[in-house]
């Protein structure tokens, strides 16, 4: 079965899948309780939210939307807008749907239409002075932050492939990763890219853009075999990519089978490389096979790395290689930490389990990105349950772990933290959720030391936020 046709005929009319089809902007929002006078900028979330609607259009293919809720002396504003990918361009135009997610054009596209299949839908980030939309198979696509007006493909200086035009220009629109990572410390972004040299191919590219927007560095190396890689981890001095068994294959592909499925008879391979050598010498770890969408934070300890990151046995939303469903039983992710010993001669990681409550989308204070860390949040789901009906706050140097839940049926987005004061975790987590018996979003300002004691503050937003992926809180103004 192709991955297209496992999305329900009614996916994007089922509850908060659903896309909403209005752009506003609303300022003097309805707040219950008191937003915090020193929390002051902006929560930007972005999800697929297909412009045209259809069944061949699976969840992850909806194009990017982006929800800017901004937060300043008490009150609140929002704004949303599509981003205007050379697709979401295409499709306006024909007034209708003419690509299918991992399946390419519809057979009477019109011929002025382009290729360019990318959606922006999956994370935000804010780096080097720009509002970038990603996602995992394009370019970064810059947004100007106070209209969230499309600007279109980011542009760097620098070596290599950093040339404002020609080939070098072409390379910059290759694939880039929906979840890089900045360092605190030195304000550098580190980026990589699967399927390098085009689909289902083992290539990988990694870069490093500086502080000031300047490419420093770009190599390419060939991993194990073809994997999706969401996600990837980065201490001070290393950078991990986790080829996992969630395997592509054109082989698959051309005999109507699934592009992408998970091949639980593969070990998981991680690659282990220095972030700052001039070449990508890579050093692999082997384990059990399992999958990571999301990583939560690494850092060195002595002579060992450290990678705490939401663990699945087998993937959810995809199938096996011959079609057939994946178990749900094991379709649940659980923070565990995985453990590298970098004495000459290991070639395999270990895995413990740091908490027992499942969940998805965590999130730290950013500050310790790259560093021991002492507190985590993710959204969680409640025992026998898999819709992410509350947050959790772990700490994970004692384990100890405290919850707040929704009522019955409301579901959370993924907990974002903005800084209060200096001390890690001092600060507010910021949700979006849902609340399904009046179909409508709120946005949640809790104590991120305190989530039990439920919002200081709720935000009634002036239109649904549907289920998305990713967010970002950027302090005072980005305009």
């Amino acid at each position: 079965m192709d991955p297209v046709q496992q999305a329900p005929q009614s996916i994007w009319e089922q509850g908060n899948y659903a896309p909403v089809m209005q752009e506003i902007d609303a300022g003097g929002l309805a707040v219950q309780g008191t937003l915090p006078p020193g929390l002051s900028g902006t929560l930007f979330r972005i999800g697929p939210n297909p412009r045209f609607p259809s069944a061949a259009t699976h969840w992850f293919g909806g194009d990017g939307m982006i929800h800017a809720i901004s937060l300043t002396h008490g009150a609140a504003a929002y704004r949303n807008r599509w981003v205007r990918t050379p697709k979401w361009r295409d499709e306006n135009r024909a007034g209708r749907p003419l690509f299918r997610t991992f399946a390419g054009k519809v057979s009477d596209a019109p011929d002025w239409a382009g290729d360019d299949r990318g959606v922006a839908n999956t994370h935000i980030v804010w780096h080097a002075g720009q509002l970038l939309a990603l996602e995992e198979a394009h370019w970064p696509t810059g947004i100007m932050p106070g209209t969230l007006e499309t600007l279109g493909y980011a542009q760097y200086a620098g070596e290599p492939g950093a040339a404002q035009g020609g080939a070098d220009s072409a390379r910059q629109r290759g694939p880039f990763t929906a979840h890089p990572k900045i360092d605190p410390h030195t304000g550098e972004m580190f980026f990589f890219g699967y399927n390098a040299d085009g689909p289902f191919t083992p290539a990988i590219t990694v870069g490093t853009i500086a502080p000031d927007g300047r490419i420093t560095r770009q190599f390419r190396f060939d991993a194990p075999y073809c994997s999706m890689v969401h996600d990837f981890m980065m201490t001070e001095r290393h950078l991990l990519i986790p080829i996992l068994p969630l395997t592509g294959s054109r082989q698959r592909a051309e005999q109507k089978l699934p592009a992408y499925a998970f091949e639980g008879g593969r070990s998981s391979m991680i690659g282990v490389l220095d972030r700052d050598g001039p070449s990508a010498t890579v050093r692999w770890y082997e384990g059990p096979a399992c999958y990571v969408f999301h990583t939560m934070n690494a850092w060195q300890s002595g002579n060992l790395l450290l990678a705490d990151v939401m663990v699945y046995e087998e993937p959810p939303l995809f199938p096996r290689p011959d079609g057939s469903p994946g178990d749900p039983a094991r379709q649940q992710a659980y923070l565990a930490r995985w453990t590298f010993d970098l004495t000459p001669g290991s070639g395999t990681f270990t895995q413990q389990r740091l908490c027992d409550v499942a969940g998805e989308f965590p999130r730290i204070d950013d500050r310790y990105a790259g560093r021991k860390y002492r507190h985590g949040w993710f959204a969680a789901s409640r025992p026998g349950e898999s819709d992410l009906s509350g947050i959790v706050h772990v700490d994970v140097s004692t384990g100890a772990s405290r919850a707040f839940w929704l009522p019955p049926g409301d579901v959370t987005s993924e907990p974002v933290f903005a800084a209060r004061g200096d001390a890690e975790g001092d600060g507010w987590i910021l949700a979006v959720v849902w609340r399904a018996a009046s179909n409508t979003s709120e946005l949640l300002v809790l104590d991120a030391g305190d989530i039990a004691a439920g919002p200081v503050a709720t935000v009634a937003l002036p239109q649904r936020v549907p289920f998305g992926f990713h967010g970002n809180w950027v302090a005072g103004e980005c305009a």
